[in-house]
């Protein structure tokens, strides 16, 4: 795959993941892929493997009581990595957490199997996400 495939991978990815469609998800992850979170927070560290991934998604959505609000500002592609830029919101507990996060993609045999999620200020959503 190249650079156009990867990038409308990550699209189809984003569209995936706005609409709740864990199936699509599914398909574009590998079964062993790897998703860092950075941060200290209750959701920050490695999630391995597909199955673990989507229940990380399952637990924004849990814990923002279905607030989450994720749009794609734009995806760039270059030989190794796909990078999606994105802004978020969700409210939980009486608070609002609004942030722009960069997600790393390393995709492969048009699967991605490695991700690098990284927020703006990660110990604000570490402390959000708590």
């Amino acid at each position: 795959m190249g650079a156009q495939e990867d990038v409308a991978l990550v699209r189809r990815g984003y569209e995936a993941f706005i609409a709740g469609d864990m199936d699509t998800l599914r398909d574009l992850f590998a079964e062993d892929a790897l998703w860092h979170t950075g941060g200290t927070g209750g959701l920050s560290g490695d999630k391995k493997g597909r199955d673990a991934i989507l229940a990380y998604f399952g637990e924004l959505y849990s814990r923002s009581n279905g607030s989450l609000k994720v749009t794609l500002d734009d995806v760039a592609s270059g030989d190794k990595y796909t990078i999606g830029i994105q802004s978020g919101h969700a409210e939980r507990d009486g608070k609002t957490l609004d942030q722009r996060i960069v997600i790393v993609f390393t995709i492969a045999g048009g699967k991605v199997i490695e991700v690098l999620e990284a927020a703006d200020d990660s110990a604000k959503a570490s402390d959000f996400w708590s």
